[in-house]
């Protein structure tokens, strides 16, 4: 199997840090774009389904002509190539990483080691959809609850908000995720049980917020009056036993070289298909099937997912960015940022690289946001005047959905006007409305919001957060650091009705006393 260079190991890196000393420290981005007129057309690309303009950040021809050299260096694209042939790319747990599988046309041409999976992956979809078209076409449902967390949360909630506008009229989705059960009271409270869906999402149909959510939602819909559990729950896992125990007969399962957090694209997105249609989850493939195919074929350098990726390993590792923003200028994106949090810092937050050695550059930044223009009367102030800089994301989309008179160019003219003041910025020698400008940023434009672009653009950022893991040495497709916390509740939950603090951390104990069971 191909293996990477870390990139703090190969000869370009030297070079990188040059670079960044002579030129890139320094760089003023306003001068780039009075040096070339051509700067816009040479950093900004089309992709399928979306335009990226990457002219406003602090990057020359030079510097990223480097960058290029260091992805050969480090193996790039042998292991793309690996992980698309079903490699065991994620070592530590000796899987393959196919989710990009599950957007394959069934006819795709396809290696050995992935032939049959490719067969599974459409009959599991195929008997999905008929599913989703069967329940879309049942009047009497009216609701539909997903339970489950993380990726079997956070993909399908996004997606079904973001393309609400293809939606069938006359069913409602709700998500509940929280192991807190005021979020699930909430929901049940305006439900009727001989009208409601509830799809358990669990690949082991263990998690423990998911089950407990499960199991709560049954007792209600019991105590309600229902009594075809087997009518009104299904479930998203593999553990078919489990769920036949709980009282399900419908379950979709998926494969273990799904993450969690590539998962939306399987039997997890359920809920989209329910909202959308059968069509519509293909379109979603569609796209998302485009990028891979210019992911796997493009040349590095007109490879969007490759140059965003490489930008990202410069802006940490050379300028030392620990964070980035993301602003979606669409309401129906209000979930994007979540959602691409998880996508990013779950697949990178690692401090050591595949081979378990301790690394000295740092991996996954930061990643957060909120929708313009909200987040303009909110963190842009620091954005644009604050000590650290931030370089943010614009995603925008040309041709609305609504027939609102003027909303829709004031929203665009926000967007391009906060991404021309982060880079222009404005003197004033009294400092308080000194902006100092030079503050970089990234411009996604889609024509529409379709589920094709949509799909697209998630598979361009599935294939970015590849990238930066794939320089830095790291397996991307892990997530042991999600796995303490959940060993250490379930010795500290009877605690909290025992009040037997014996063996814990001082601070620990005295929480354990604040929040125990009072008699």
């Amino acid at each position: 199997m191909a293996m990477t260079l870390r990139c703090d190991r190969a000869p370009a890196w030297a070079q990188l840090q040059a670079a960044f000393e002579t030129a890139g420290r320094q760089f003023d981005v306003r001068h780039a774009f009075v040096d070339d007129a051509g700067r816009f057309e040479r950093f900004s690309q089309e992709a399928p389904h979306v335009f990226a303009d990457l002219s406003k950040n602090l990057i020359d021809a030079r510097t990223q002509e480097l960058l290029f050299t260091l992805a050969r260096e480090c193996g790039l694209e042998a292991h793309r190539d690996a992980m698309f042939a079903g490699e065991h790319i994620n070592t530590t747990e000796d899987r393959a990483v196919l989710h990009t599988l599950l957007r394959a046309p069934a006819d795709a041409p396809t290696g050995p080691k992935t032939a049959n999976e490719l067969r599974e992956v459409h009959a599991t979809l195929d008997a999905m959809l008929a599913y989703a078209e069967k329940v879309r076409s049942d009047h009497t449902i009216t609701d539909v609850v997903n339970i489950g967390i993380g990726g079997s949360d956070l993909g399908p909630q996004m997606a079904v908000l973001a393309l609400a506008e293809f939606a069938a009229p006359g069913k409602r989705f709700h998500f509940v995720s929280n192991v807190d059960g005021h979020e699930l009271a909430s929901v049940l409270r305006d439900l009727a049980p001989e009208h409601t869906l509830f799809l358990v999402a669990s690949k082991t149909f263990t998690t423990a917020e998911t089950m407990a959510n499960a199991l709560s939602a049954r007792r209600w819909y019991e105590q309600s009056g229902g009594t075809d559990i087997a009518g009104h729950f299904a479930a998203l896992t593999t553990n078919v036993e489990a769920a036949r125990q709980f009282g399900i007969d419908t379950t979709f399962g998926f494969w273990d070289w799904v993450g969690g957090r590539y998962s939306l694209w399987s039997a997890i997105g359920l809920p989209i298909a329910l909202a959308i249609g059968a069509d519509g989850f293909r379109r979603l493939l569609a796209g998302a099937h485009a990028m891979d195919g210019h992911f796997r074929s493009a040349p590095l350098e007109q490879n969007l997912p490759v140059r965003l990726g490489l930008l990202d390993v410069w802006y940490r590792n050379f300028h030392g960015f620990t964070s980035r923003g993301i602003a979606p200028y669409h309401s129906a994106l209000k979930r994007l940022p979540a959602y691409l949090q998880q996508l990013e810092m779950e697949s990178n937050g690692k401090q050591v690289d595949a081979e378990g050695a301790a690394l000295s550059i740092g991996t996954s930044p930061v990643l957060w946001g909120e929708p313009g223009t909200n987040g303009q009367h909110a963190y842009f102030q620091m954005l644009h005047q604050g000590t650290d800089v931030i370089p943010l994301e614009f995603v925008a989309v040309r041709d609305a959905a609504h027939d609102l008179d003027g909303h829709h160019p004031k929203l665009l003219a926000n967007a391009l006007a906060q991404a021309q003041a982060l880079m222009v910025g404005k003197l004033d020698a009294g400092g308080h409305k000194n902006f100092p400008g030079n503050r970089p940023s990234t411009f996604f434009v889609f024509d529409k919001l379709t589920p094709e672009s949509l799909g697209a653009f998630l598979a361009l950022y599935e294939h970015r957060v590849f990238t930066s893991g794939a320089l830095w040495g790291i397996n991307s497709f892990d997530q042991w650091g999600v796995e303490l916390g959940k060993v250490l509740a379930k010795d500290i939950e009877p605690r909290l009705a025992s009040g037997d603090i014996m063996g814990l951390d001082a601070s620990t104990a005295g929480l354990l006393k604040r929040l125990g069971t009072r008699a």
